[in-house]
């Protein structure tokens, strides 16, 4: 994977810069747009979402074009799921929906084999698996977070811990999409939120994800949580999945393994300033999709 291998390769010593992009997904660069227009500047990073309201579901193609636009440009594609439990349709809503909470009975059947909520949700994962596949036939590599702050119990995903936790729905959903489906062009992203430091509960197993990311809402920034990540990670990749605050740039500087950052869509306009955000974009330290060679090219 050319991507996965220019993370190894910048690892220590670059970070690429990355926003993501929100709803709505009939206009999927929205975010984008706005850094670039604030500093100048495009970001390396691209990331979008399949999400969960009927209009954000109606214009997941939309999202996914642009998915394969940005790759075009040169940037590095980030697509992530806040989708739908299986008890409920595809179409649904944020509290109650992707806040909701499944019951121990309901998660047992969800990840066994042949169970009622197995089938819908392999069932939603060949839905993905369309979208992906087009990206795929595209030659467009994505790093893939399917379950993002495993250990943010809001989620109905989340918060479940061991081996037949959320890890487990994790695996499941690897060996569904890359077994099944055939999609080779997927980096497995596991996620974790600067909340509880408990990762070694909700870790799918080394073979199952290929970068690390971490989701900075508290005291993330804190070194003693990148010392705390480190020897999780060993030498893959580890990156700040999510961030409304921005790091700096000194912070990058003495915590040199976080390969990019993805700060929040608004939340990066709510949370910094104009000048903070074209000084961190100024940074020598940063990689921007004007600095990246066209990975579809390589």
């Amino acid at each position: 994977m050319k991507v996965l291998s220019y993370l190894k390769s910048i690892s220590g010593s670059r970070t690429i810069s990355g926003i993501h992009n929100r709803e709505p997904n009939s206009q999927p660069d929205k975010q984008t747009s706005e850094v670039t227009k604030r500093t100048g500047i495009v970001p390396g990073l691209w990331s979008g979402d399949f999400l969960f309201s009927a209009a954000d579901v109606s214009h997941r193609s939309t999202m996914i074009r642009e998915a394969r636009r940005q790759w075009e440009l040169g940037s590095i594609v980030n697509v992530m799921c806040h989708v739908a439990p299986p008890t409920q349709p595809d179409v649904c809503a944020w509290e109650g929906g992707v806040i909701s909470k499944l019951t121990d009975t309901q998660w047992a059947d969800l990840i066994k084999p042949g169970g009622r909520l197995n089938k819908a949700w392999l069932a939603r994962l060949d839905d993905q698996a369309v979208h992906l596949g087009y990206l795929k036939q595209h030659g467009v590599e994505v790093l893939y977070r399917p379950f993002h702050e495993m250990n943010q119990g809001q989620f109905w995903w989340a918060g479940r811990r061991g081996p037949s936790g959320t890890a487990a729905l994790y695996r499941l959903t690897h060996d569904y999409l890359t077994k099944v489906h055939k999609l080779t062009n997927l980096i497995w992203i596991w996620d974790m939120q600067d909340m509880s430091r408990d990762f070694a509960d909700y870790n799918p197993g080394d073979k199952y994800w290929d970068v690390f990311a971490f989701d900075v809402y508290d005291r993330g920034f804190d070194k003693s949580w990148y010392d705390y990540i480190l020897p999780i990670v060993g030498d893959k990749p580890m990156a700040i999945g999510e961030c409304d605050k921005l790091p700096t740039a000194k912070m990058l500087d003495e915590q040199p393994r976080w390969c990019f950052f993805m700060s929040w869509a608004e939340l990066t306009f709510e949370k910094n300033s104009d000048a903070g955000i074209r000084e961190l974009y100024g940074s020598p330290r940063l990689v921007h999709q004007r600095d990246l060679s066209n990975f579809r090219a390589r």
